[in-house]
């Protein structure tokens, strides 16, 4: 039993590196089983006593014993004591992350948060890969494409990528889903009536540190970058970074 479970998890790893994150990312659960005596990348949620809390606004980083052993996570700051019982929702697991705040490098660290996925829509510490259809519909029109030389509709930017590749993009769109403060940036993700819903080319990933509410139509100018890999199996094919609000 114990070889073939092996064998099953060598075949998925296999499985998970063979596969191309096209149109939009590769799901944590296709990433290489974590190291033993630590959570697989793959669980929804981890659970155990807080050993060690270490306060790094906007996060606090928590040593967890939990029933596979002791791992790291990093939460939304909030107020929590040593010897507190947690649960960490939707954790995704980074490797070599490296916390400023902290002038410290962890070897693997689970981002999550206290509040299970839809309790809290939209709050800080929300996984900010999860799709779109986690969240609540928004009924997104017809959005007027972004003025200038740099303005794409979102079908244009998926079309583009590979032209556009590290050049500034402007796009106009609804905001269907905001994740604020998660990895020091907001994700936002934009829809602008262009596109196949069925291939993921209606929707794109940008980071900010704009505030913006999802239902806003908002015009976002930053840079494309394709085949942007965040670990743990999470590769967007395109994703807009360091936007800001523009004018139109």
């Amino acid at each position: 039993m114990r070889r073939a479970l092996s064998l099953l998890l060598l075949a998925t790893a296999v499985v998970g590196c063979s596969k191309t994150a096209d149109p939009d990312k590769v799901p944590l659960s296709e990433a290489s089983p974590a190291a033993p005596g630590v959570m697989p990348a793959a669980t929804e949620r981890l659970a155990g006593l807080v050993l060690e809390h270490l306060a790094a606004s906007p996060y606090v980083y928590l040593r967890v014993k939990t029933s596979q052993g002791e791992v790291w996570a990093a939460v939304p700051e909030t107020k929590i004591e040593n010897g507190a019982e947690v649960t960490v929702f939707n954790p995704m697991l980074m490797t070599k992350f490296e916390s400023k705040s902290l002038k410290r490098t962890f070897d693997e660290v689970y981002f999550g948060t206290l509040t299970p996925a839809g309790v809290a829509e939209g709050g800080a510490g929300d996984n900010p890969h999860a799709g779109v259809a986690q969240t609540a519909a928004v009924e997104v029109g017809k959005v007027e494409k972004a003025a200038g030389a740099e303005g794409r509709t979102v079908a244009e930017t998926w079309a583009q990528k590979a032209m556009l590749a590290g050049k500034p993009v402007a796009i106009r769109g609804m905001v269907v889903k905001f994740n604020p403060a998660v990895m020091g940036k907001n994700w936002i993700h934009l829809q602008d009536g262009s596109g196949d819903a069925g291939k993921g080319t209606n929707d794109i990933t940008v980071t900010s540190m704009e505030e913006v509410a999802k239902g806003q139509t908002v015009t976002l100018k930053g840079t494309l970058r394709t085949n942007k890999d965040f670990g743990s199996g999470y590769t967007y094919a395109i994703i807009v970074e360091d936007a800001k609000i523009v004018k139109n």
